[in-house]
């Protein structure tokens, strides 16, 4: 069941999901608008040849209050907001329709498991032929909260728990590599 408005200013009100900082305006029908971070990640292209599951990869950090992102390239974000979510609810990461008709594709893999708590790193990829510019603080996603039929048995508590700031992959770390 996807959460309305009422219920997610309830599970708020209560500290039961945290979202902060949280505007009020950003609380909407059935989600909550996300804003933009001022921490960037691209993938250091001149320090490696191929990217390998099985190897650290090397990013640049770049840190301002905007970014250009060429025609055609990828780059990794985060969201100003930390969340925190309960055992029993689970996010899905939804670009905004209006920055996707300007060719901005936005994910996060698309989902946000229960127990996790952190900022939202986003992919964000320029599909246009042109330069977008973002910048800091514009509202650029939405999380769309789902109730879950019981608390989950296992919730997150992996890799990325707590991060803050754009956190690259960690895919090296995962089980079947070691």
């Amino acid at each position: 069941m996807i959460l309305s408005d009422h219920t997610l200013a309830e599970l708020i009100e209560k500290k039961e999901l945290v979202v902060e900082p949280l505007q009020p305006e950003s609380i909407q029908p059935a989600s909550i608008d996300c804003h933009l971070g001022d921490h960037f990640l691209v993938v250091e292209d001149r320090q490696m040849h191929t990217i390998e599951l099985d190897t650290e990869i090397t990013y640049r950090e770049i840190k301002g209050s905007e970014i250009i992102i060429p025609p055609h390239s990828f780059l990794l974000a985060t969201t100003q907001e930390y969340i925190k979510l309960p055992d029993n609810l689970t996010a899905f990461v939804e670009g905004r329709s209006s920055i996707g008709r300007i060719g901005l594709f936005i994910e996060n893999a698309g989902w946000v498991d229960p127990g996790f708590e952190g900022q939202i790193t986003l992919e964000l990829y320029n599909a246009n032929s042109l330069p977008i510019r973002l910048q800091a603080g514009r509202r650029v996603c939405q999380l769309v909260f789902c109730k879950m039929d019981q608390k989950a048995k296992n919730p997150y508590r992996g890799k990325y728990q707590g991060q803050r700031n754009t956190t690259g992959s960690r895919v090296f770390q995962d089980s079947e590599v070691k």
